[in-house]
């Protein structure tokens, strides 16, 4: 669950998300669970000429399994915790 508390710790920053069917939306991560859905605020998406029908949509959430990537910003995770973390659960893991 070492991705979940990652995605908990970037609650109200903003991250893009891009989907499998290739809409990509920017906007205020405001709640994620264990499943990784997403619920996001302040919506804009990337290609608004691709998807036009979006641009009325403020506010979204979105199911884990649709989701590809998710892009955050790289100052909001420390990459220092976040590798011993790694290890830490891998040795766990490996020690059963």
């Amino acid at each position: 669950m070492l991705i979940f508390s990652v995605f908990k710790t970037l609650t109200d920053q903003i991250v893009t998300v891009e989907l499998k069917n290739d809409l990509c939306i920017t906007g205020t991560l405001k709640s994620v669970d264990q499943f990784l859905n997403i619920r996001l605020d302040k919506i804009s998406v990337v290609d608004p000429e691709k998807h036009p029908h979006m641009m009325a949509v403020k506010n979204c959430f979105i199911r884990g399994s649709v989701v590809r990537y998710v892009q955050i910003p790289a100052t909001a995770v420390d990459t220092q915790l976040l590798e011993d973390a790694t290890r830490r659960e891998h040795a766990s893991t490996h020690k059963r």
